[in-house]
Parts: C-alpha cells; structure tokens; sequence
C-alpha cells in the first residue's frame, strides 16, 4: 500500500494543539513510509502552519528523514490537473487536492491519509472511489475509518 498524505495530517502530526495531533501520530508510526504526497501540499501545510505560529523547518525534517516524499511533477500532469479541478470545480478543489487524487490515479494500490472528508466526492479515474484513511468519529485517538461518517477538523487557537 502507498499512502499519500494530505495537508490537515501533516499539520497534525507537528502541531500538538490539533486535536488529530495522537492520532496522526499514532497512525504516522503504523503505516508504511515514506508518504507520497506533492509540492501544492507541502506549500499548503506549510502556510497553515505559520498561520499557526510554526515555521517550515519541521516539514523540511519530515521530507529529509524518509517520512515524505514528492511524487509527481506539476509539468508532468498539469493536463490532468486542470481536468480534475475543472471537473470538481463545484466543491471546489484545491490544487493541493487535485494533486493528491491524481497521485491515487497514477497508484492503485494508494489510500489517502486525510481529515479531509471531500475525498469521499472525489473519484480517480472518473468513477472509482479512492480509498481514505481517516479518524473514525467514534474514537478519534486511536481508529482508522473508512465509513461515510463525516468528519470535521478541529483546531486550536493559534500560537502568538
């Protein structure tokens, strides 16, 4: 299994005011690594972190210790992007998300490990569900969900 990391866990597993901070570490350690994740993400995570008064070098640290990795070019699928984003355009998607279906598309054997509940809109390959990795509402310390269940993420106040 290849899993492809989104923003909100990135996020978690370095800000331990997130209520997902456990989580996403618990299950951080379980998973196979490295994460596959791309550049719109990273840029993503890194901009909700400062927001929240962290600076980029624990994301630096995470790509230089294995944990994640980039894995897709812009150049290579800004064809596919567009489609993507015009398709979802209603939703509306990030490029960030784009990025990450597409990644799900190019593998097949991906889940993606998210707290973002519009990758259950989103399909690869047109029709084709993409399996997701998220907190199960029930216990969100320690399970993984696939259910329907939605889930919203909860954030603490920022640092000054």
């Amino acid at each position: 299994m290849i899993v492809l990391v989104d923003t909100g866990v990135l996020v978690a597993l370095i800000d331990p005011d997130t209520g997902e901070h456990e989580w996403a570490q618990h299950w951080a350690k379980r998973l196979p690594q490295p994460f596959q994740t791309s550049e719109p993400v990273l840029t993503e995570a890194a901009f909700v972190l400062a927001r929240d008064g962290f600076d980029a070098d624990e994301l630096f640290a995470l790509a230089e210790a294995g944990v994640v990795r980039v894995g897709l070019r812009f150049e290579d699928e800004r064809a596919a992007l567009r489609e993507l984003m015009a398709r979802y355009r209603n939703v509306p998607m990030s490029l960030a998300d784009a990025t990450l279906v597409r990644l799900a598309e190019l593998n097949d054997q991906s889940k993606v490990f998210t707290l973002d509940t519009d990758f259950r809109i989103y399909r690869r390959h047109r029709n084709q569900i993409i399996p997701v990795l998220m907190p199960d509402d029930q216990s969100p310390g320690t399970y993984l969900a696939e259910s329907a269940v939605p889930y919203r993420v909860r954030r603490g106040r920022a640092k000054s």
